[in-house]
């Protein structure tokens, strides 16, 4: 494991899963929210986006925590290993509920409250998103991918990578 995708719902865990994996292996983190949101609530371009993800995906070990369905197949051609969080959806919604508030070093400011158009993404993720990451994980081959269907599976994960 030296090129680290996670993936999942928003409000899987997927930032704290990946904070744990950091700890554990010593592998540089990068938020993907990080490269599309702005301090002052605007988005990256998708050119802006892609230029700073580019220079990240030739390091030699990374961890990226992010969906972003559009440069999914290219994050796959340069990673190793994939984590899924197969989370079912009231387990993103309170992640999402839990975090209102709170600073995140994984986003540059502070939700406040949802927004009625992400929990809307986030209802329809299944119907709208895990078929392209069925399909896009489908094409992959010689790769190490891990779907985790519940916390207890991951966190079972990370104790016995921490075991070892």
């Amino acid at each position: 494991m030296r090129r680290i995708l996670i993936i999942g719902r928003p409000g899987s865990g997927k930032s704290t899963f990946a904070r744990a994996l950091k700890e554990l292996t010593g592998l540089p983190l990068y938020y993907l929210d990080m490269l599309y949101h702005k301090p002052d609530k605007t988005t990256a371009s998708q050119q802006e986006f892609d230029k700073k993800l580019q220079p990240l995906l030739v390091q030699d070990a990374w961890i990226l925590d992010g969906n972003y369905a559009r440069t999914l197949p290219l994050r796959l051609t340069y990673c190793d290993t994939v984590f899924w969080l197969d989370y079912p959806l009231d387990v993103s919604l309170k992640g999402i509920a839990s975090r209102m508030g709170q600073p995140r070093e994984d986003m540059p400011w502070t939700e406040t409250m949802p927004d009625p158009e992400f929990l809307d993404f986030v209802k329809d993720f299944d119907k709208t998103e895990k078929g392209k990451i069925e399909y896009a994980l489908s094409q992959c081959a010689k790769k190490n991918i891990i779907i985790f269907h519940s916390r207890k599976e991951s966190e079972a994960f990370l104790k016995n990578l921490k075991l070892t």
